[in-house]
């Protein structure tokens, strides 16, 4: 049974659609809600899915801004999910 497994990525979830974020980027529209499809990859250390790397380069330049954001930044700024970027091609960007 994946009981176990499921708690921590509707964890992960939950606090991204808790987050505050400021939704006025200039050409994109800053949602951390979008990257929860690399929830998993960042959990479990899984490769990221396409879907997960669509939306992390999509989400880039809204990274710096979920970085300040307490409620988001231990997720973000973990050592998975700078794994996952640099994966997908997208490296965090310098804050």
């Amino acid at each position: 049974m994946k009981v176990p497994y499921i708690i921590p990525v509707c964890a992960v979830v939950v606090v991204l659609l808790l987050g505050e974020a400021d939704l006025s980027m200039a050409a994109t529209t800053c949602n951390p809600v979008a990257l929860s499809p690399c929830a998993t990859a960042i959990i479990s250390s899984k490769p990221p899915t396409p879907a997960c790397c669509a939306m992390l380069k999509a989400q880039r330049p809204c990274l710096c801004q979920y970085l300040k954001d307490p409620n988001l930044h231990k997720f973000i700024n973990s050592p998975n999910a700078i794994k996952v970027a640099t994966t997908c091609g997208a490296p965090f960007p310098t804050c």
